[in-house]
C-alpha cells in the first residue's frame, strides 16, 4: 500500500511540474508610433503587425503565479521634406514581469488575471538620410536619430485572459494593456511621438 502511494505521488509530480514554458505570439491593438505630416515635413509609419518571443512561468500554490517574457518588434517610420528623405528602423524588445492568479477552474478553462512591471529597449536603430542641396544629392546614415530621445523605458501592465488545458499543452489568449513612463521617439514639430498606451492581444502556448 505504501509503495502504491508513493508510485502515485511520483506519477502525480511528473504532471505537476513547478515551471512551464514556451512562445507567446500576438497583435498590436495600438500603434507603437502615432505619426502626422504638416506643410512642410511628414513623417509616415506603419505599424508591424506582430509581436512574438518566449515566456515562461514558476506556478505557485493558491493558484498565484510569477512568470516573465521576452517580446520582439519591428519598427520603422519615414519622414520627407523638400530636401531631406530619411527613413528609419529598429527592433524593440519587450520584457514583462508579472504577478499572476488563476481562478478556480471552469470545466478545462481557468480564467486568470496579472499585473506587473515590463521593460523595454531600442536595438539596431538606423537612420538612412538623403539630402538634396542645390540639385546635388548626399547620403548618410546615424543610430542616433533627432527624434530618439529614450532608448529605454519602463512601464506597469495589467491584463487578463484564459487558461486552457488540453492534454500537456496549455492555450493562454490574453489581452493586456501597458502605461509606459517615457516616449522612445518624439521630434520637437509634435508630428511623430511614441504611443504610452500599449493595448495587444497575445497567445501563449506552454508545456
Amino acid at each position: 500500500m505504501r509503495l502504491l502511494f508513493l508510485l502515485l505521488a511520483g506519477a502525480a509530480g511528473a504532471f505537476c511540474q513547478p515551471f512551464s514554458f514556451g512562445i507567446k505570439a500576438g497583435v498590436p491593438l495600438t500603434d507603437f508610433l502615432n505619426a502626422a505630416e504638416s506643410q512642410n515635413v511628414s513623417y509616415v509609419t506603419a505599424t508591424n503587425r506582430f509581436i512574438g518571443g518566449v515566456t515562461a512561468e514558476l506556478h505557485l500554490p493558491f493558484g498565484l503565479g510569477v512568470e516573465v517574457d521576452a517580446l520582439y518588434r519591428h519598427l520603422n517610420y519615414q519622414q520627407s521634406s523638400s530636401t531631406v528623405a530619411a527613413g528609419t528602423t529598429a527592433s524593440d524588445f519587450e520584457f514583462p514581469l508579472l504577478g499572476k492568479y488563476r481562478f478556480p477552474k471552469l470545466k478545462v478553462v481557468h480564467p486568470f488575471v496579472d499585473a506587473g512591471v515590463a521593460f523595454d529597449s531600442l536595438a539596431g536603430v538606423k537612420q538612412q538620410v538623403t539630402t538634396v542641396v542645390n540639385g546635388i544629392i548626399s547620403a548618410s546614415s546615424t543610430s542616433n536619430p533627432s527624434e530618439l530621445h529614450n532608448s529605454s523605458t519602463r512601464g506597469f501592465v495589467i491584463g487578463g485572459g484564459i487558461d486552457i488545458h488540453f492534454l500537456v499543452i496549455h492555450l493562454l489568449p490574453e489581452i493586456r494593456y501597458t502605461r509606459w513612463g517615457a516616449q522612445h521617439f518624439f521630434d520637437l514639430n509634435g508630428l511623430l511621438h511614441s504611443n504610452v498606451n500599449q493595448g495587444e492581444f497575445l497567445l501563449g502556448i506552454t508545456f
